[in-house]
């Protein structure tokens, strides 16, 4: 993997560039629909990639190897030929859903034990076997295996998972130099840093991952539940101690707003699963606000979903009919809005591009987050 840096913005700490990988090239700053078991829900991989236009996607670890299995994936050649993608993926490596599982798991220095949300059978993910699950995947970028800490979480527990999270990392990285790709291309790996919302463990974890010398670096534990504005305090931090010349990854975020706010703090890479999951309860991100299709004001309007957009869904259906397919529990309005909401996210990575390349991105940002909070 290569990362071109091309621009910086003159006001900010938000860069542009390119990060190239054996399924092709990514433009940055990028958001990652998230693709939990091998499908962004209701989406078409073509609609994906020709509507959307999404340069890569999120698989998840857990999710996979539980169903349909490392058994069904290998033989298939891999999650890109499987699923028919074949442009870049990315895999974490299950720590979130260790963490979402607090109630069916158990952490211990060899790893996880935990059991499945679908049938309760025992499993064990040590960081080895998580960099030979996501091998086998066959993600272009695979995730260090961590401890993803809950918030709010007291200091004393905080430190003994970065403590823990840097072990594992030495062992996931031992174990990813020591075996090959599986496929006939080249996979990279990614450390995360963690250290919940303190200051000075958020310093020690960076600093350890950024000794690890891996080709990017990933931030985790920041969408948990803490104010925003501890999410950009601690992100800030990190960003300015991973080194400058490396994509740097903020796991799990996430509004248009923390998108924004996390490019002008030096970030590159992005993914959350807000705009899929909020499109199927009727939440529509634009960019003049937020639309709650459901709501009863938008029954007659039979304007576009979004006329600035150039998405054919947006233009082609009203805001009423949008409205009447969610009421009525339609399978095609999970899919119009869902259409729209990726569409949008990727349409605001790239005018913060643009916007960058541009020179103007800081002030196009601020003018942007008034306008995004409001609901329309």
């Amino acid at each position: 993997m290569k990362f071109n840096l091309q621009a910086k913005d003159p006001n900010s700490k938000a860069r542009a560039g390119v990060i190239s990988t054996a399924h092709g090239d990514i433009q940055t700053p990028i958001f990652m629909p998230v693709g939990t078991a091998g499908t962004v829900k209701a989406v078409h991989q073509k609609e994906l990639k020709e509507d959307i236009k999404a340069q890569i996607i999120l698989g998840n670890t857990y999710h996979l190897y539980l169903r349909p299995g490392l058994d069904i994936l290998e033989p298939a050649g891999g999650l890109h030929k499987f699923i028919g993608w074949d442009k870049p993926i990315l895999t974490d490596s299950g720590g979130y859903q260790v963490y979402s599982l607090s109630q069916v798991r158990k952490i211990k220095e060899e790893g996880v034990t935990f059991r499945s949300h679908i049938d309760g059978s025992k499993h064990l993910f040590t960081p080895e076997y998580a960099m030979d699950i996501q091998r086998t995947i066959g993600a272009d970028i695979i995730m260090a295996f961590d401890e993803c800490t809950p918030y709010p979480c007291d200091y004393k527990y905080a430190a003994n998972s970065i403590n823990m999270t840097h072990r594992w990392l030495k062992r996931c990285c031992e174990r990813f130099d020591t075996t090959e790709p599986k496929y006939g291309y080249n996979q990279t790996l990614f450390p995360i840093v963690q250290g919940s919302v303190y200051k000075d463990l958020r310093v020690k974890s960076a600093e350890f991952i950024a000794s690890m010398g891996r080709e990017g670096n990933a931030i985790g534990g920041l969408s948990v539940g803490e104010p925003a504005e501890e999410m950009y305090a601690m992100t800030e931090v990190v960003c300015d101690i991973l080194p400058y010349e490396k994509p740097r990854y903020l796991m799990g975020v996430g509004t248009p707003i923390n998108i924004l706010e996390n490019i002008a703090l030096g970030v590159d890479m992005f993914d959350c699963v807000m705009p899929t999951r909020n499109a199927r309860n009727g939440m529509l991100f634009t960019r003049n606000g937020m639309i709650n299709i459901t709501n009863k004001k938008w029954a007659s309007d039979f304007s576009p979903i979004d006329v600035e957009s150039d998405l054919l869904a947006d233009q082609v259906y009203s805001k009423a009919y949008l409205r009447h397919l969610m009421q009525s529990k339609e399978i095609l309005g999970s899919q119009i809005a869902t259409l729209h909401n990726l569409h949008f996210y990727l349409w605001l990575v790239n005018q913060a591009r643009e916007k960058i390349i541009s020179g103007e991105f800081y002030e196009w940002k601020n003018k942007m987050v008034t306008i995004l909070g409001t609901k329309l």
